[in-house]
């Protein structure tokens, strides 16, 4: 396997000091670069940026543009807004109500925690309206083992009749343990 991991993802962002403020304030992510442009350096166009990197535990980075002669930022209407997020990893049920408790006290809308069976998650709206997960591992390897081994015929389920049929995961939400 020659990919390696994440390096970033990047995302537009309405204000870069409004962004650089709450990842850094309320999800404890290092700002460590900024690189302002006025051409795009793959294309050439003209197009007057920052581009904003805040690392994350492993090395890999989350960032941001904003780019303030671009048309305003607009969410996808053919998509619910539930669908399009970035997840990002909590090393702890502990740590993951910690940012609970500090993104409710500061105004944010918090939904959750939601245990998923095998990661609980909280989700919320970031300033530039993107939705954002975080979530802590909590699958047994049993859990995982089962996911794994049934993936090749879920989705081949999926694919001829678009719908979870009989073999959705209720499994998964209910507790029940994986034989």
């Amino acid at each position: 396997m020659n990919v390696q991991g994440l390096h970033h993802v990047a995302y537009r962002c309405k204000d870069a000091q409004v962004t650089v403020e709450f990842y850094s304030r309320l999800l404890d992510m290092p700002f460590k670069m900024a690189l302002a442009e006025n051409r795009v350096p793959s294309t050439k166009e003209w197009s007057p940026h920052i581009h904003i990197f805040f690392q994350m535990h492993d090395g890999s980075y989350l960032a941001f543009f904003e780019l303030p002669e671009a048309p305003n930022m607009a969410p996808d209407r053919n998509t619910p807004e539930w669908v399009q997020h970035l997840a990002l990893k909590v090393p702890d049920a502990a740590a993951l109500d910690t940012y609970k408790a500090r993104l409710e006290a500061a105004g944010v809308t918090v939904t959750g925690p939601t245990d998923h069976g095998f990661c609980r998650s909280i989700y919320f709206f970031d300033p530039s309206g993107h939705r954002m997960e975080l979530t802590v591992d909590t699958a047994t390897p049993a859990i995982m083992q089962r996911l794994n081994g049934e993936a090749d015929q879920v989705l081949a389920h999926w694919t001829k009749h678009k719908s979870a049929g009989e073999g959705d995961f209720g499994w998964l939400h209910s507790g029940e343990k994986p034989q």
